[in-house]
């Protein structure tokens, strides 16, 4: 018997997104079928909520009741009523040394509130561009410490790639029991609560919505959506992800520039 997928989570940059940020004509209406039929739809990015919600109201989810995986799985939303299913910060304890310890590697550092991008150590061209891909205006303030007084999701550092990575390297040596430290991109450091990751969470949405994860199919094409390929029935890397993503899935699918999410749809669900 075929399997029965009732859900898909989709990552955006490089997946349901083209290389122009926008979501196909074809793409967008395969989707809103698909939840005309009563399937699941997830959008599942290192993205803020505000940089994720108007692609949701784009693919109707909040019509449909479906569901936004924000900040790598730090939070996620219901599209229809607002309501966290989950939401995990980072203890405050540790929001003067992740910043200081980034600031000594000659990094950028970025947060995030309910309605900008919050810049911890002058501009760079990852931040610039980190404010351009989620449309969210950029607050560079004088003291970061003093400002981020709140619980926050993530921190993101930003970079040159080879600094990114040899920063990973420190930051899980000093942090890496009591946050999870991963690059989402070459020149993004995602630092999240501990064991926080897209699958991590995932799981807690099939278990709130009383699913199991053979009904799932997982698309992604970034190191950060490499967990929830793995965790998921059915775990589909696009053409242009990277080669660790595609070593993890059980189904390469085509360019985010092809209707690669189409042609999963078609085959699977």
């Amino acid at each position: 018997m075929t399997q029965q997928y009732e859900m898909i989570v989709l990552d955006l940059d490089g997946t349901l997104l083209t290389s122009e940020k926008k979501i196909s004509s074809v793409t967008k209406e395969m989707l809103i079928s698909l939840q005309e039929d009563g399937k699941k739809v997830v959008l599942a990015s290192g993205r803020p909520t505000t940089g994720i919600m108007h692609l949701a109201r784009e693919l109707r989810m909040d019509i449909f009741g479906n569901y936004v995986l924000a900040f790598n799985g730090g939070r996620i939303i219901n599209c229809a009523t607002g309501e966290a299913v989950c939401n995990h910060t980072i203890p405050m304890e540790l929001t003067a040394p992740v910043y200081e310890t980034i600031c000594s590697l000659g990094l950028g550092i970025v947060t995030y509130n309910d309605k900008e991008i919050i810049l911890g150590n002058g501009r760079d061209r990852y931040c610039e561009l980190e404010g351009k891909i989620n449309n969210v205006p950029m607050l560079e303030v004088e003291n970061f410490l003093k400002y981020v007084d709140f619980p926050v999701n993530k921190f993101l550092a930003t970079g040159d790639p080879d600094k990114i990575e040899n920063a990973q390297e420190i930051m899980r040596e000093r942090f890496g029991w009591e946050l999870n430290i991963f690059r989402s991109e070459p020149f993004f450091l995602e630092i999240m609560p501990q064991s926080i990751d897209k699958a991590h969470s995932l799981g807690q949405l099939l278990e709130y919505l009383h699913m199991n994860r053979q009904q799932m199919i997982c698309c992604g094409d970034g190191f950060n959506d490499r967990s929830m390929i793995a965790f998921a029935g059915l775990g589909v890397a696009m053409e242009n992800a990277q080669p660790e993503v595609k070593e993890v899935a059980d189904y390469v699918t085509a360019s985010n520039d092809e209707d690669g999410i189409v042609q999963v749809i078609k085959r699977f669900m």
